[in-house]
């Protein structure tokens, strides 16, 4: 019983690309230009995604370079003067930020945060590795 709940929510949110992305919970804020170099490719401008959906990932995720290339499903779910827009978003990993720089679970391309939130500020997000 509890597996077919299960089934019929994640097809319900893959179907209508609702807010179901059902991983960890972490923190997220912008990053300004210039990208270049990253950790995972240098200054190799054919690293970051057509669409400008990428993200820069703290020690936690950077997995001693291992995440480079990763994608994960990321949604906005809370912060202040409640940002959210409410909708997911797939970003791929082409940096590491480290904790003097970046303390935040995600350091989102500027294209990327403005998918997620209606203000820059540091929010609280969803995210799961797909």
């Amino acid at each position: 019983m509890r597996s077919t709940m299960l089934q019929t929510l994640l097809l319900y949110c893959i179907v209508f690309d609702v807010i179901c992305v059902l991983g960890d919970v972490g923190t997220a804020k912008a990053y300004d230009p210039p990208y270049l170099p990253t950790k995972c490719n240098g200054y190799n401008e054919d690293q970051f995604p057509p669409g400008g959906l990428f993200a820069a990932v703290s020690d936690g995720l950077w997995d001693n370079g291992a995440s480079c290339g990763r994608k994960y499903r990321i949604r906005c779910i809370s912060g202040p003067k409640r940002p959210c827009k409410g909708r997911s978003i797939v970003v791929e990993v082409v940096d590491r930020c480290t904790e003097d720089r970046c303390p935040v679970t995600m350091q989102l391309s500027n294209k990327a945060f403005d998918a997620i939130s209606k203000f820059d500020a540091r929010v609280n997000v969803e995210y799961a590795q797909i």
